[in-house]
């Protein structure tokens, strides 16, 4: 380990808010660097599982249980997973002092990479891979991380100035972050985690930290289309670039009939089609033409965004198709949190759509959803704490046929009796998972698992 890391951190008293995968990584990485650790969770010795092994094998002290947040004051540093709230007492006082870090803010102070970023209220994880992606084809080394893939605290050692990093950053990793990275793109703004951030200014600004802190020979990549993200243009420190679904941009990228169109001072270039990428959905045309942006300002080339467009199908969990039974094609969007990602959803099928949504409550409103599964889907099954809430909407907006159901293997089951040859059976809860699983993953796999016992009857 570098004997920089080694000063800052030999003999510090450090609490680790937060037992989740980033902090694991974390953990271990402190420990190396020479810290004295305190593991804080809520959770029970019983609920953290195999996790509590090794952290006892590493030797640090566990505080467990309600009162995980007691003694904060005494530590050198608090580091705080991106998804314990912010505004806790115990942890502004300690952000008072100046002591408050994150995962992803060692990161950043850490990396002799450069770091692109990507951020928005949809379509980070696809356009961050799509990112990833133009860069391998274009030759150049890079590691994708963040908020997908393995925390890349641990692999610093590793990633030399001549490799690119690029990150998804929720609002909750950014919340709290007093750096930006090289390239920043915003793909949209809507509403999301108002249960956390309670409000959408609070919000807004916990994502405007991706390009806050830029210098002026740094980048910004934002949606024209969003009217919330194209204002941010007025308070980006560096370069601006636009993409835009309806309107034609300099410096940008945009769509003119099925021309993908990039253009800058020296003249537009057509670097595709809408019609040959491989992804679904008007929003994923979106999602490629930021990822052509933020990639070519990053070295590649605008024939590999071309490349990668033709053959990239997607991301697990986003559209992702899972089989056909009988004539019916079975989609995984188990991605969708949130009413707009849902409603990006609908617009991408042409077929008659038989929708599964519902689970836990962000606090979001469903009326603009209500009115897009009215006009749009032909059989509506709903489950979780959101039903009665979507169900309300649909019905204020004329209603459709609908049902409501205790889980998701009765939901898929019901959709299977009701469907026909040529439905798309489609999950696209526009709710969160936590009322009946773990996190999003886990809930799409189930949805694959429970497709895949259809097909075997």
């Amino acid at each position: 380990m570098r004997k920089e890391i080694q000063s800052d951190w030999a003999g510090k008293r450090v609490a680790v808010i937060g037992l989740g995968i980033s902090n694991m990584a974390l953990i271990r990485f402190l420990k190396e660097a020479g810290a004295q650790i305190s593991g804080r969770d809520h959770k029970t010795h019983g609920e953290l599982g195999e996790r509590l092994t090794e952290l006892e094998s590493l030797g640090v002290d566990l505080l467990l249980g309600p009162q995980y947040l007691s003694g904060l004051m005494d530590f050198d540093v608090v580091v705080v997973s991106p998804g314990v709230p912010k505004d806790l007492p115990e942890l502004q006082a300690v952000d008072a002092l100046g002591r408050l870090e994150s995962e992803i803010g060692l990161v950043f102070r850490y990396s002799r990479a450069p770091i692109y970023a990507v951020t928005g209220s949809s379509g980070k994880t696809t356009t961050t891979s799509l990112v990833g992606e133009m860069l391998k084809t274009s030759g150049i080394k890079v590691r994708v991380g963040g908020n997908i893939g393995n925390p890349l605290i641990g692999e610093l050692e590793d990633i030399d100035s001549d490799v690119n990093i690029v990150l998804e950053l929720s609002s909750f990793q950014l919340e709290g972050l007093k750096q930006s990275p090289r390239g920043a793109l915003i793909t949209n703004i809507a509403q999301n985690h108002l249960d956390v951030h309670h409000t959408m200014e609070n919000y807004i600004s916990a994502k405007e930290n991706i390009y806050r802190y830029q210098q002026p020979d740094d980048f910004l990549v934002l949606n024209y289309d969003d009217p919330v993200t194209r204002a941010m243009a007025k308070k980006a420190p560096g370069r601006v670039f636009y993409f835009s679904l309806t309107t034609p941009v300099t410096p940008g990228a945009y769509v003119r009939g099925d021309d993908l169109v990039y253009s800058d001072e020296t003249g537009e270039i057509i670097f595709g089609q809408c019609s040959e990428l491989a992804l679904p959905g008007r929003h994923n045309v979106a999602n490629f033409l930021a990822a052509t942006l933020l990639s070519h300002q990053a070295g590649a080339s605008l024939e590999a965004s071309r490349q990668v467009g033709e053959t990239f199908a997607g991301v697990p969990h986003r559209l992702e198709f899972v089989g056909e039974v009988n004539g019916m094609r079975f989609y995984n969007d188990s991605i969708a949190t949130t009413p707009d990602r849902t409603m990006a959803a609908l617009e991408s099928f042409k077929e008659p759509l038989i929708l599964i949504a519902g689970g836990s409550d962000k606090q979001l409103s469903y009326a603009e959803l209500g009115h897009a599964i009215q006009g749009r889907v032909k059989h509506l099954i709903l489950l979780g704490t959101t039903a009665p809430k979507i169900r309300r909407a649909v019905e204020d907006a004329g209603g459709v046929l609908l049902d409501e159901v205790e889980d998701l293997g009765d939901a898929v089951a019901l959709a299977y009796k009701v469907g026909a040859p040529g439905d798309v059976v489609l999950l696209s809860p526009a709710s969160a998972s936590f009322d009946q699983y773990p996190n999003f993953m886990a809930r799409g796999k189930h949805f694959r698992d429970l497709v895949a016992s259809l097909s075997k009857e």
